[in-house]
């Protein structure tokens, strides 16, 4: 029987339904899931309690040579510093040993933290709605379900005025080159059209995380800023290393999106200084 794809991203409850599967997973990246998922089983070992794809990969969109390699491992204790030391490695010897991946991410949390009360509805969603089970336990028995509401819009991407600050020391610290820049334009732009587009989440009721589909649900509530938010869509796929362009981000899409966030949704709740972000999204 053929899956039913969700309208707008939602089940017949109107709950946001898990995008991805390992069924989905295009051919040319199977021997790559297959590779990353006994890495991890060699590096984590007994530490290990599940382990997640997101991204492109599992939701069968990924491009062979252009899309990234995006992982989330949940051990038992707290990771620490060798652990993502070794998630990086790991990772950089997939991206030399596959040419269909260009790069990704290795996520690090643990189980305590991924069942949070403060977790969740920013990494238990991102757990429940946008990762696919690769090895262990799915933490998202655990979980709840999610509507497109104002509280998952706030927990999620309710705190990019905290953000942007970091983001120009980064611009000031980089090399001004294309290939230095080209990664910040395209970290940059993801978030800001998934910021933009949660910000509209609730009203245009349902979830996708295609940037395109994003950036067109968020211009048929703020026509005047539709054209930066459709541009940054494009570079969210296709990146340029233009100073300009995060210049922009920072100095004008940026503090506008901030405000309006917390005027529509409010302030993310605040979250240990020392705790790392694990997500951007969500990543997401």
């Amino acid at each position: 029987m053929a899956e039913t794809v969700p309208r707008r991203g939602l089940d017949p409850q109107g709950y946001i339904a898990r995008e991805g599967s390992l069924a989905r997973v295009p051919h040319d990246f199977r021997p790559v899931v297959a590779t990353a998922r006994d890495g991890i089983l060699d590096l984590f070992g007994a530490r290990l309690h599940s382990a997640y794809l997101y991204g492109s990969i599992p939701r069968g969109t990924a491009r062979v040579g252009r899309s990234d390699l995006d992982l989330l491992v949940v051990l038992y204790d707290e990771p620490a510093e060798a652990d993502r030391s070794g998630g990086r490695a790991l990772l950089e010897a997939l991206d030399t040993r596959f040419p269909q991946t260009d790069g990704g991410g290795v996520l690090l949390s643990d189980r305590t933290r991924v069942l949070s009360d403060l977790e969740r509805y920013d990494l238990g969603f991102f757990v429940a709605c946008l990762c696919t089970p690769l090895l262990g336990e799915d933490l998202a028995e655990y979980l709840p379900r999610y509507r497109p509401d104002s509280l998952l819009a706030r927990e999620t991407n309710g705190d990019l005025a905290l953000v942007l600050p970091r983001w120009r020391a980064r611009i000031a610290e980089t090399a001004h080159t294309e290939e230095a820049l080209r990664p910040l334009v395209r970290l940059m732009s993801r978030r800001l059209v998934r910021t933009a587009f949660t910000l509209v989440m609730p009203r245009w009721n349902g979830w996708t995380s295609d940037l395109h589909e994003m950036a067109e649900a968020f211009a048929g509530f703020y026509p005047d800023r539709a054209g930066q938010v459709r541009g940054a869509a494009v570079l969210g796929y296709e990146p340029t290393g233009d100073a300009a362009v995060l210049t922009s981000y920072v100095d004008d899409l940026g503090p506008w999106l901030a405000d309006e966030y917390a005027r529509v949704h409010g302030i993310k709740a605040p979250r240990p200084e020392d705790t790392p972000p694990v997500t951007g999204t969500a990543p997401r």
